[in-house]
């Protein structure tokens, strides 16, 4: 009996010295569900929404938007201020002397010169390298890496060691180049000058955006040495560790399980430590979509940033009835200018009211695959835009946002979400099923599609491959494209559901013939979306390559007139919807969970971009208690 218990005991003592030598922490101020595992804190590398949140965090730019405001304007950060030449093209930043490091050390311009430089580098294949090639002299240094790195494996050296210095001193003429032809300057440390290609109307709001945030050089070249075999640039990621990372924004790193959760507690060198409310924020792992409602539910976070359970049109629906309740006040409120949060937090405490649907600077579409062969070497039929046009016609957009999605979403016939941009002339997108007022209309409309692909002579035996992501109901539309392409077109489907991360690389390496997609609009201009669809853009995830759609972005680029810029990029986006690369589905609605009553700091802009460090947990003793109003003219999706 004794030898059955020395077993059951050792393991009860291991399971003890577990839990001493973990101890939970502290609940934090603030708690909330990120929506989705955190690829990377490396600034330059991202491009996934739950990054960039935490980006916004961790690190601070250049400047920031003023989330809280009506325009979304750019506000000082660590640069206290800022002048423009009058050609447009030379950005002086003065920098703020009490900027500090987490480790207490200034932030500098020459962090600047470093972190945009890594962007630069082919090395590093950032998704946005195409906006600081925006900066003069950017693309010939780009080009001249690039020439260097490809010049460098047919180089012949009498022995490896001689090959290693080579790549060193490659690296070392990198960085000269770097001096000699970029026009980004630092006359002292406190100064950074910022000399453009061309006038970039939209360039203050791209220092905001979270891969134009600097890193630490002196940490981070430490994880940076050049391969000597191939003379890149290879990247570890250890400084991003807890307990390594050193950043310069509101808040520290100080744990990161991966698939537990993450803690940020304050970082007390940031120049404005003063206005936090709050002092920590955790952000547990949790991705399966009835667990994050019922952690929000029983109190466990304070905020769920977006909800996916597929019972939200339900809770949705109720909040709408909870508001018909209460017309008259509601109007009142609207009447006023106050945004969706205000009016909530104005009217009669009611769980119905804790969930919010806001109007999103983003689109759910899918992509076709526009390479020439697909993935097993096969013809790609997808290459012909005719086939493309086809199968984006006999999609019925109106029932996947009325029926599967419930949210109050708008079907969208365009990429850039209409009305969204000032001065911006949206173009007629292509006919589908889904504007059909009768039977007769959609079977002309599929009719016309049928022509198209027997015009691209169409192989009708092949079957359609559909790849998406598991969770957020994925797979529903999936469903409902795969029953439109079956009954308008006589085309069948495969439906290919993989886990995010297979899922988010197949995407990347064109690994699809099919494939579901979304994009929100990381500043405010109609290349926000346009650019993904650029042939040489990092986020040309569909390989779409049309040179007379380049060329009518690069002519747009040099138009100094603001009116004709938009009009060409206008007929851009036409071009593209009738080339169809993608097929916009319908304009996103965020969807949250939180206690207006409880909670201040979040913005129900469409730009959908929350700087985490205003939030305010009112009653806590902590902030001021008074929430700020804001006030728009966005319109509001319906809950």
């Amino acid at each position: 009996m004794y030898r059955l218990l020395l077993p059951i005991l050792f393991l009860l003592a291991l399971v003890g010295v577990s839990i001493l030598s973990d101890p939970p922490a502290p609940r934090a101020d603030f708690t909330f569900i990120n929506r989705g595992d955190i690829n990377t804190l490396d600034p330059q590398r991202m491009s996934w929404m739950q990054d960039l949140r935490v980006a916004r965090l961790l690190f601070e730019g250049l400047v920031q938007n003023d989330v809280l405001s009506d325009d979304f304007g750019i506000i000082p950060a660590v640069a206290e201020s800022w002048t423009i030449s009058e050609d447009g093209l030379t950005y002086t930043f003065r920098l703020r002397d009490n900027a500090r490091w987490s480790n207490g050390e200034p932030v500098t311009a020459e962090d600047f010169r470093y972190s945009w430089r890594r962007a630069m580098l082919p090395d590093l294949a950032s998704d946005y390298v195409n906006m600081f090639l925006l900066v003069k002299g950017a693309q010939d240094f780009y080009k001249w890496r690039e020439q260097q790195l490809d010049a460098f494996p047919k180089r012949v050296f009498d022995s490896a060691d001689a090959r290693a210095d080579a790549a060193h001193q490659l690296w070392l003429d990198t960085v000269a180049k770097f001096d000699e032809l970029v026009g980004l300057k630092a006359p002292d440390p406190h100064t950074l000058v910022v000399t453009l290609e061309r006038r970039v109307p939209y360039f203050l709001d791209l220092c905001a955006f979270a891969v134009f945030y600097p890193v630490y050089q002196p940490l981070v070249e430490q994880y940076e040495r050049p391969d000597p075999t191939t003379a890149r640039l290879i990247r570890r990621p250890g400084w991003t560790k807890p307990g390594v990372l050193i950043s310069n924004g509101p808040f520290q790193l100080t744990r990161w399980r991966f698939k537990r959760d993450m803690r940020l507690d304050a970082n007390p060198h940031w120049w404005n430590r003063a206005s936090l409310a709050i002092d920590s924020i955790d952000i547990p792992s949790i991705n399966d979509p009835n667990a994050t409602t019922l952690a929000y539910q029983t109190g466990t976070v304070d905020w769920v940033s977006d909800v996916t359970a597929p019972y939200r049109g339900d809770m949705l629906a109720d909040k709408a009835a909870f508001y018909a309740e209460h017309a008259d006040l509601v109007a009142e409120l609207r009447a006023e200018g106050l945004d969706q949060f205000e009016i909530d937090r104005r009217l009669p405490e009611d769980p119905r009211k804790h969930i919010h649907a806001i109007p999103a600077f983003g689109v759910y579409f899918y992509n076709f695959n526009c390479k020439p062969l697909l993935p097993d070497g096969r013809p790609n039929p997808f290459a012909d835009a005719r086939v493309r046009r086809a199968f984006a016609m006999c999609v019925d957009k109106k029932a996947i946002a009325d029926q599967v999605r419930r949210l109050g979403e708008p079907p969208a016939d365009t990429l850039i979400p209409p009305g969204s941009i000032g001065g911006y002339r949206s173009p007629k997108g292509l006919p589908n099923i889904g504007q059909a007022a009768n039977d007769a209309e959609r079977q002309a409309i599929a009719a016309e599609a049928r022509a198209l692909l027997a015009e691209a002579n169409f192989p009708m035996d092949l079957v359609v491959e559909l790849l998406f992501n598991k969770d957020s109901g994925h797979d529903l539309i999936g469903q409902a494209l795969a029953k439109n392409w079956q009954e308008y077109l006589g085309v069948q489907t495969r439906l290919q559901q993989k886990e995010i991360k297979i899922f988010r690389e197949d995407l990347k390496n064109k690994q699809y013939m099919t494939a579901r997609a979304g994009w929100y609009g990381d500043y405010g201009d109609p290349t926000t979306f346009l650019d993904i669809c650029y042939s040489t853009d990092g986020n040309n995830d569909r390989a779409y390559n049309n040179p007379a759609y380049d060329a009518l972005l690069d002519r747009a680029a040099v138009t100094a007139d603001p009116q004709e810029r938009l009009d060409l990029l206008s007929q851009a986006e036409e071009l593209l919807l009738h080339d169809a690369p993608l097929i916009p589905i319908f304009t996103y609605a965020n969807v949250q969970l939180f206690d207006p009553n409880k909670v201040t700091g979040l913005t129900a802009h469409p730009r959908s971009k929350n700087n985490l460090y205003l939030i305010d947990i009112l009653g806590d003793g902590k902030g001021p208690d008074q929430p700020k109003p804001m006030r728009h003219t966005a319109t509001e999706v319906a809950p």
